[in-house]
């Protein structure tokens, strides 16, 4: 699928803990953060993690000339019928951290029971050779777990402190890094676009 091995992708993201996953996962490839380029971030005016991603992509390879990788991802809970979903940067506002999205998923949960808070993390990931590229490579990955009742551990990003991971008994931010690429939502969406280049 791409060309030349040795040519550098960019990738359509300015969040630092995107950027190490996906260079650790990637790691035969040359990536190179949207960043090195002056690009400003695109507008994730999407309503699928599809849109978003292939939005995000269009507007590096643009820019920068280069193949390009995007990842939309985000936390569904089933209690709250799959909110955050593409919204999950940007849950409690459009200038909140992590940690105020966070929260106000805790409250929207509050009282609610340990069985009834299944969630899942999403994510979806596009490759394309160029700006135009009418045939996007697009790998999808989908981790199950549970939301905690208050943060735990201090690795991963995002809603890692409050995502409970059944086959380890522990959150996702008290994950090893390592372990949390290999079995992570994007881990397996990397896993198959890797395969894929």
């Amino acid at each position: 699928m791409l060309s030349n091995p040795s040519q550098p992708i960019v990738l359509a993201s300015g969040n630092p803990g995107k950027i190490r996953e996906i260079q650790a996962i990637l790691a035969g490839h040359p990536i190179v953060p949207q960043s090195q380029f002056q690009i400003a971030e695109a507008d994730e005016t999407g309503k699928t993690f599809v849109e978003n991603a292939l939005l995000k992509a269009r507007n590096a390879a643009f820019h920068s000339g280069l193949p390009a990788i995007a990842d939309d991802s985000g936390l569904a809970v089933d209690y709250l019928h799959g909110a955050p979903g593409v919204i999950s940067a940007r849950y409690a506002g459009s200038d909140a951290n992590d940690q105020d999205n966070v929260d106000k998923l805790l409250k929207e949960l509050a009282g609610v029971p340990f069985e009834q808070r299944t969630a899942r993390f999403i994510c979806v990931i596009v490759f394309i050779e160029h700006a135009e590229d009418p045939c996007p490579v697009i790998a999808q990955g989908i981790w199950e777990g549970r939301i905690l009742d208050e943060p735990v551990g201090d690795n991963g990003f995002g809603y890692d402190p409050v995502f409970w991971v059944p086959e380890y008994e522990c959150a996702s931010a008290q994950l090893a890094s390592e372990v949390k690429n290999a079995i992570s939502h994007r881990g397996k969406a990397l896993s198959i676009l890797a395969s894929a280049l």
